[in-house]
């Protein structure tokens, strides 16, 4: 289908077939390295994958930051990411990484759901502002957090003061038209639900949406679609495909840690 071509990613990238094993061997060696300060399996609902991992920096933390996984919603857990918490932890911010049950056991709905809840237990160990971000499937459920409808109660809500979607999928209408759709099980009415450029964002919620500048045609539409929507920034970060777009967030200096971590 000409759809699913659209939304490959591994097919046009060289080498894509080393990054997973490379992320979870950078993940487990960045928790061995925080000792103490991995608070890993900590579970904000009763399913399986109902649980998160927290990192906490130096001293007393500046706030939250909550990182959403990706994988098109099928794969992929929280385990393979802990290394991207280096850069807003070197900026004095706790990151919280939390996974969440995949499809076909969950619809994308419930994810939001799930999300919410994670972001919720998270905020209640580590106080200050909250900013969420996430990647690719985990950029959508990023920007739902940033929606006038999200599932946060109004006090968790006025605390999510920034959400940073990174290649996000923002119109679901067009997974509809994918192979994959045979597990999701996206129909009309929960496209239309959970597109966040289709929903308002919530007022006092800043967002800045990021997209590697070598990424596919339709990250690029989805990025800018949301963009657009939402009349808020976006950024295009030069020569950064689907899978490497995300390596600036273990570098304190980059300026997608500081999209993170502005105002701090």
């Amino acid at each position: 289908m000409q759809t699913d071509l659209a939304y490959q990613n591994g097919s046009f990238i060289a080498g894509a077939d080393a990054y997973p094993p490379r992320w979870m061997a950078e993940a487990v060696a960045f928790r061995e390295s925080l000792g103490t300060r991995a608070r890993c399996g900590l579970a904000y609902g009763p399913g399986t994958r109902q649980a998160l991992d927290l990192f906490l920096p130096q001293g007393t933390p500046v706030g939250l930051v909550v990182f959403v996984h990706g994988g098109y919603w099928l794969r992929f857990g929280r385990e393979s990411w802990s290394h991207l918490a280096a850069g807003p932890l070197e900026r004095g911010w706790a990151v919280a990484m939390p996974s969440y049950t995949l499809a076909p056991e969950a619809r994308i709905a419930a994810m939001t759901r799930e999300i919410g809840q994670a972001v919720a237990h998270a905020a209640g160990l580590v106080a200050g502002p909250v900013v969420v971000t996430g990647h690719s499937a985990g950029g959508h459920l990023a920007a739902r957090m940033a929606c006038a409808n999200a599932p946060l109660p109004g006090d968790l809500a006025a605390r999510v003061i920034r959400a940073v979607p990174i290649s996000p999928l923002s119109d679901l209408f067009p997974l509809r038209e994918t192979t994959m759709n045979a597990t999701l099980h996206l129909d009309a009415a929960e496209a239309a639900a959970e597109s966040p450029a289709l929903l308002a964002r919530r007022p006092g919620c800043a967002v800045t949406v990021w997209v590697g500048g070598q990424e596919r045609p339709a990250f690029l539409w989805q990025a800018r679609l949301l963009s657009e929507a939402w009349d808020c920034p976006w950024h295009v970060a030069p020569g950064r495909h689907h899978f490497d777009v995300i390596d600036a967030l273990a570098d304190p200096v980059s300026p997608l840690v500081g999209a993170l971590t502005a105002g701090e």
